[in-house]
Formats: C-alpha cells, sequence, structure tokens
C-alpha cells in the first residue's frame, strides 16, 4: 500500500492563545501547580500548530503558594488568593477573546475554571449573548463552604459559578451566575458528596453521570449536552478536569477515581464537540505530574486538545 498524507484542510483554523494557570491553593494534594508545564512539555503548542492553527503561549498568571500565605476560613482554604488569582485569569482571558483569540487555559487546580468561565461569560454579555458550559468532569464540583467536608475549593468552582454561594469568587465582573442552568451540562460525573446532590437540583444544571455514558453510549450523550449548552447561546465553554478519564489512561491527576471514560471515549467526546463548531474556549486542569507515569496524562490531554480543535483520524 501506498503511504497516504494525513490532510487537515477541514480543520477550521484559529487563533488560540494559551494560558497557564498553576493554581493548586484550590486542593490538599500538591503538584497540579506543574500541571501547566507538563502540558507544554507535552507539545500542545506545535502540535496544535501542526494542525494549522495559530498558537501564542500567553505565559503564567502570577500565583501564590501555600508556603507563602495562611490557609484563611477553614471551609474556603485560600479563599481569598484564590479568588485574587481567577480575578486576574479572567481578565487576560477577557483580553484574549477581545484580540479574536480562543483562550486555551492550563491549571492548576479546578478552581481556575471560576477564572476562566468568567472572562468568556463577560466578553459575551457584553455583547448581550449567553454562553453555554460543559463540565467534564469525575466530580460535579458544586460544594459550597457550609456543604464542603474539605474546605478545598476545587471542589466549589461551579457553585460559585452557578451564584450558589455569594462571595467575590462568585461575583468576578460583578454579575452571578455566569451560566444559566439549563446551559450547563455536567458530563460524566461519579464521585459526589451527598449533600452535592442536593445543590446539584438546587442549581437545575443538567447531569449525564457515568451510568449515562454506560448506558447509552458517549455518542447520544455528547450530542444530547451539546444541544443542552448551545439552546439560546452563542457557544460553550469546555472545562476538562483530567481525573474524567480512568486513571489506567490518566494516572496523574489530582483525585483520581475509578470507573472513568476510556482512551477512545474522551477521544470521541472531543471528536464530538469539534464537528459541532459551536466551541467558544476550552480549558484542561488537574494533570499532576508528581504522581505521573512518564507524562503520560498530560500527552494525553495534550491529545484531547487536538481532538477538540480538529484532529481526526482522517
Amino acid at each position: 500500500m501506498t503511504p497516504t498524507t494525513a490532510s487537515f484542510s477541514n480543520i477550521v483554523r484559529k487563533k488560540i492563545r494559551v494560558i497557564g494557570v498553576p493554581l493548586d491553593l484550590g486542593q490538599s494534594r500538591r503538584g497540579v501547580d506543574m500541571g501547566p508545564s507538563a502540558v507544554r512539555v507535552a507539545g500542545l503548542e506545535a502540535r496544535l500548530e501542526a494542525l494549522g492553527h495559530v498558537v501564542e503561549d500567553g505565559g503564567n498568571v502570577p500565583v501564590a503558594i501555600p508556603e507563602q500565605k495562611k490557609e484563611g476560613h477553614a471551609h474556603a482554604k485560600y479563599l481569598k488568593e484564590i479568588t485574587a488569582t481567577c480575578t486576574k485569569h479572567a481578565d487576560l482571558v477577557l483580553k484574549t477573546l477581545e484580540a479574536g483569540k480562543v483562550p486555551l487555559a492550563l491549571g492548576g487546580d479546578h478552581s481556575v475554571a471560576a477564572g476562566t468561565i468568567a472572562g468568556v461569560a463577560e466578553f459575551y454579555r457584553r455583547q448581550k449573548q449567553k454562553i453555554g458550559l460543559i463540565w467534564i468532569d469525575a466530580h460535579s464540583d458544586i460544594n459550597t463552604p457550609d456543604s464542603s467536608p474539605s474546605g478545598n475549593v476545587h471542589g466549589m468552582p461551579l457553585a460559585a459559578i452557578m451564584g450558589l454561594w455569594p462571595s467575590e469568587l462568585a461575583n468576578i465582573f460583578g454579575f452571578s451566575p455566569k451560566v444559566s442552568p439549563e446551559n450547563c451540562v455536567l458530563v460524566g460525573i461519579r464521585d459526589v458528596d451527598a449533600i452535592e446532590k442536593e445543590n446539584i437540583r438546587k442549581a437545575g444544571v443538567e447531569v449525564f453521570t457515568m451510568r449515562d455514558i454506560d448506558e447509552r453510549g458517549m455518542r447520544a450523550v455528547m450530542e444530547e449536552a451539546v444541544r443542552m449548552a448551545t439552546r439560546g447561546t452563542t457557544g460553550y465553554h469546555v472545562s476538562l478536569d483530567m481525573d474524567w478519564v480512568d486513571p489506567e489512561d490518566a494516572p496523574g491527576v489530582g483525585t483520581p477515581v475509578p470507573g472513568g471514560a476510556t482512551y477512545r471515549e474522551a477521544h470521541l467526546a472531543m471528536e464530538i464537540m469539534a464537528d459541532d463548531g459551536h466551541l467558544l474556549s476550552f480549558e484542561i486542569v488537574e494533570v499532576n505530574p508528581v504522581i505521573d507515569e512518564h507524562n503520560r496524562t498530560a500527552e494525553l490531554a495534550v491529545e484531547l486538545a487536538l481532538s477538540a480543535f480538529g484532529k481526526k483520524i482522517l
């Protein structure tokens, strides 16, 4: 057989700005602050450019480290510092969109999402448009300081985004919630605290658990998630926590949980969103090189980003 050269001419070329947010104040297991570096080392920029995209690296948002600060309130540790980082990050995301570029944020723990989504929502709010949110995660991250068993803010960003607890983190750019409940979709959750279940009902967000994926298949779930995230919106942000993927394929994550998406299911989810064409912004969080194996999880993170930005098998 004559070897063929892959053609990426069908990819809609984008201008992408990578933003690192090496934040690990939101959780007690250290190491996710090195996540942005690990993903960069795995060749994110060059591999996106090989698809035809124009990529620039915007560097890292300045972040305090735990050794510099006191943890503060036991039920929302380092909230002041996390809010400061997310506010700076939100402003950079906003400026990225104003420059006509797609933000690609690299965490850090999942609390960075409060900043990413604030920036995206504010940009489109100024145009009198709404955004959707597809939250792909093993966890629902919808605790509040009143319900959290740990006080770790990386389990609370979705509650802030949905306006379930009044705080500066929830009120970046002076409005809340950032996304309407009918346009916020959780995909693949499988580890939910008891009180979080009540918070999910209270928020009114859409949810697909791993059981839904098992029963209906990834294609049906993602097509429905995209439909929900785009009803009445200009498009959606994707927040991808690498612990969504099964630890067999993604061992280096902040809080691994057995029973996650397979390698191929994860790629299919990204490919379906790429086909849809309404992706406004993207973030990858919770890559922890300290407990990874030869940077496998960061490599997979890059591969999933490539699929989300249009890479296909043929």
